[in-house]
């Protein structure tokens, strides 16, 4: 027994490996991301549009339950029972057992308050549509959003590692500096903070980037290694027409979510006329067929004094109209009233609150891109003087009217001001499809347009510097 046990925990052991394997090999292999394929990845897994699919679904029935209440019903039975008769005088002892079948059908000719029933059943239908298509349309943003947030980060570890790249040079030539009795310890001791304040900067972006491509991960189910980036010669223009006001009547016209608070109203207003109906009478046809021992329909069998009862099975069969007028249900009907006139209040704010929300994010969108337009021009200008200035500074150090604390200072505009180059352009994209979703214009054709600039062979420690000037290359 002992070897069983030990040949098994021998290969319980062996066998742990292949079991790891296998699982890796359930997890697709990394690969490089473009816009489209994170957005297809997502629409295929991402949990929270599945949700909402299952929801809309599920809510699709609601027009078939509805309309059930004005069809036919159709219902059938079987009663088996059996009987025992004991009398004491004259004394008698019978027993007998019997089936009876049974089927009715009830056809409502006029019931008004399932005929609103039907109409706020569309009306629920429609509101779920439009809510499904807005949750569609979200995750292109949501796609969107996440793309080039990871971008972001990757751009800005590139500016980290370029910029602690060239604070450790700035380092070593202050150290030669010193070494050739031409600085002052200070000016390592400067260089020296600075270096080491960049490179745990790095480890922050180098975080930030693993956290966005988890976030990509949570989208699609994939893991990514590389993505495509965004070419700098990407035009950055103001919204077309460049007019709020015509945002905001689109957005008004067009939004998914306000289209959705429509039929939430008018879902709201058809039950407010059901539970009216509620005081409205019924009118159906009913029908009902009966075949079984004449016991049942109360036809006596032959006694023992000889007279001639019934003894066979007896059929009955009956048709009619059946009226039926409320009088008093408790109050019930009338606090049903009450309740679905306060839910048609309800979503009459509600809808006025989303009108409201869509107008503040049309015109934010909007101010944001043409803000964005002037900040990246200016960061573009800016990346360029602080070129020229870092260059002055580093002659300047040289021929002795600098000190490295200039340079330094000069070193790190010139990055933040490509940081916020990135930032500002990264918004920009972000919000022309915020816009576009608020107007309700935003779909797939957006992102494959999009797709035309970027770049496929993308590296965000060669690329994440924008080109200003004729000599961009030779820093």
């Amino acid at each position: 027994m002992r070897y069983l046990s030990g040949f098994l925990g021998l290969f319980a052991v062996l066998l742990a490996p292949i079991a790891s394997f296998a699982q890796a090999s359930d997890r697709p292999s990394p690969t490089r991301a473009s816009l489209l394929s994170v957005y297809t990845q997502a629409a295929l897994h991402d949990a929270e549009l599945s949700a909402a699919r299952h929801e809309y679904r599920a809510r699709t029935e609601a027009t078939p339950q509805a309309r059930s209440g004005l069809l036919p019903s159709i219902t059938a039975g079987m009663v088996s029972e059996s009987t025992r008769l004991d009398r004491d005088s004259p004394s008698l002892i019978r027993s007998r057992s019997g089936t009876t079948l049974r089927a009715s059908l009830t056809q409502p000719l006029f019931r008004l308050d399932r005929w609103f029933e039907l109409k706020a059943a569309h009306a629920e239908v429609a509101q779920a549509e439009m809510e499904l298509a807005s949750k569609e349309q979200a995750l292109i943003l949501r796609a969107a959003e996440a793309y080039f947030e990871t971008l972001r980060q990757l751009d800005a570890l590139a500016a980290s590692r370029a910029e602690e790249s060239a604070l450790l040079e700035q380092r070593a030539q202050a150290q030669g500096r010193l070494e050739g009795g031409v600085a002052s310890i200070t000016d390592v001791l400067d260089a020296q903070a600075a270096y080491d304040l960049a490179r745990a900067n790095s480890k922050v972006f180098q975080r930030n980037v693993d956290e966005a491509f988890d976030v990509l991960y949570r989208l699609t189910t994939r893991d990514y290694i590389d993505i495509d980036g965004v070419a700098h010669s990407m035009p950055v223009n103001p919204p077309f027409p460049n007019d709020p006001a015509s945002w905001v009547d689109s957005a008004t016209k067009q939004n998914l979510n306000l289209l959705a608070s429509d039929h939430a109203v008018t879902f709201a207003e058809e039950k407010v006329r059901q539970s009216k109906a509620g005081y409205a009478p019924t009118v159906d046809v009913v029908a009902s067929y009966r075949k079984g021992d004449n016991d049942s329909f109360g036809y006596n069998n032959p006694s023992d004094f000889g007279r001639s009862d019934y003894r066979d099975d007896v059929a009955q069969s009956s048709i009619g109209i059946e009226l039926n007028v409320p009088l008093y249900s408790g109050g019930m009907t009338r606090s049903q009233v009450r309740q679905s006139v306060e839910l048609l209040a309800k979503s009459e704010d509600d809808r006025e609150n989303a009108r409201r929300e869509v107008v503040l994010l049309t015109r934010s969108s909007h101010r944001a891109i043409n803000v964005g337009v002037e900040q990246i021009a200016a960061r573009l200008q800016a990346i360029k003087s602080g070129r020229m200035s870092l260059e002055a500074n580093e002659v300047g150090l040289r021929v002795g009217t600098r000190n490295m604390a200039d340079v330094l200072n000069a070193q790190r505009q010139l990055y933040a001001a490509v940081r916020d180059y990135n930032n500002f352009r990264y918004d920009y994209i972000i919000d022309n499809f915020k816009l576009k979703q608020a107007a309700g214009m935003l779909s797939v054709g957006d992102l494959e347009e999009f797709s035309g600039y970027l770049k496929a062979d993308y590296d965000p420690d060669r690329d994440f510097l924008p080109t200003v000037g004729p000599d961009e290359n030779r820093r």
